[in-house]
């Protein structure tokens, strides 16, 4: 979907919404609409979409020249280091019907700096969530998205492929991520989707440990979870080894934590609610005993970002379209002793699902 057609359906949906103008910040729905890539400053940059009229974009003076180049019938207001944003806010609050105007914004992604600015220029009293209505723009992917996607995962499991025979007991948890970074680039991510997570042992126990000094021992389970992005969209895939041979109950456990895995993704298919999911793995960790050691949802959207709509948690009935993307990935995790989570990327098909991961998911030995 070309981006015409993606600002056609943010005028609907807008106009669904009563939304009259939206704001965005830098970051992935600026640019899935306009193909523009900023990085985020203490010098504001803000999009203002109306529903009817041209656009406008306040950004530093030295960024006109990129802003010019996207397929966008910009109106731009500049401004310098020496001037400050102020005035350039007023200008444009100005052009696009001044004070009192309701504005909608991304109230996960925007800062206190270009609220406070908006709030004063437009007399804005409390800002209104923009997240329901851009999620709808983002949660079906088209086949240019998806096969991006698959060019991330593609990556990503060929830097596994590369990583796993350095793998060795002794070396640290962080030296093993540094050596997976490499191996990602190696494999030709463009960037990491975020932080890898490369945990052993005791902190494999915990599902967003941070990579630490301590080495990895001997018959320890190993949670390894990565991402890469390629062409603006990330893969997330997780795995867990064991260095050596896994005691009976971690190979009884990963047994679960497999199964689980698999149940979800087989109850993927279009028109169930996203919850329907995370009931079908947790359901097999729940009757296999370990419920309570099933602490977070089962997965979440992926594209853009590593994390957005739709979420398999009890309580989002989002009906799951054909061409969405999300991760599926059960875990168990018993303190002091370890953790296992097994994750792949399933994308919803007429028929059901199609998991983009292909990474084995037996146990495996290193």
């Amino acid at each position: 979907m070309g981006y015409p057609a993606r600002w056609d359906r943010l005028r609907e949906e807008m106009a669904r919404e009563g939304v009259e103008l939206l704001a965005l910040v830098p970051g992935a729905n600026l640019f899935y609409l306009t193909g523009l890539h900023f990085h985020r400053m203490e010098r504001p940059i803000v999009a203002l979409l109306p529903r009817e009229g041209e656009p406008a974009l306040i950004l530093p003076a030295f960024e006109v020249e990129k802003a010019q180049r996207a397929p966008i019938p910009w109106r731009l207001f500049p401004y310098t280091d020496t001037e400050g944003p102020a005035s350039a806010f007023h200008t444009a609050a100005a052009a696009l019907g001044g004070r009192g105007r309701p504005i909608a914004v991304e109230a996960l992604g925007m800062r206190v700096l270009e609220w406070s600015l908006l709030a004063h220029v437009f007399s804005l009293s409390e800002p209104i969530a923009s997240e329901p209505l851009l999620a709808r723009l983002r949660m079906v992917k088209g086949p240019e998205e998806i096969a991006a996607i698959r060019r991330a995962i593609a990556a990503a499991e060929e830097a596994l492929q590369r990583w796993l025979p350095e793998v060795r007991p002794g070396m640290t948890e962080r030296e093993a991520t540094r050596r997976l970074i490499q191996a990602c680039f190696a494999a030709g991510a463009d960037a990491l989707a975020f932080e890898p997570i490369v945990v052993a042992g005791p902190n494999a126990a915990l599902p967003h440990a941070t990579p630490s000094d301590r080495p990895v021992g001997p018959g320890e389970l190993m949670i390894v979870d990565f991402g890469a992005v390629v062409d603006g969209y990330a893969s997330d895939l997780t795995r867990t080894f064991v260095l050596g041979e896994p005691d009976p109950e971690a190979a009884r456990i990963y047994a679960v934590v497999r199964e689980a895995n698999a149940a979800g993704r087989a109850a993927v298919r279009p028109g169930i609610p996203a919850e329907a999911v995370d009931q079908a793995a947790r359901a097999v960790i729940e009757d296999a005993g370990y419920g309570p050691y099933f602490p977070h949802r089962t997965g979440h959207g992926l594209g853009l970002e590593v994390h957005e709509p739709p979420y398999l948690v009890a309580g989002d009935t989002t009906p799951l379209q054909t061409g969405m993307v999300f991760t599926v990935e059960p875990g168990i995790y018993l303190s002091g002793k370890g953790g296992i989570r097994i994750e792949d990327v399933v994308v919803v098909t007429e028929n059901g699902g199609e998991s983009l991961t292909a990474f084995p998911r037996e146990l495996r030995s290193i």
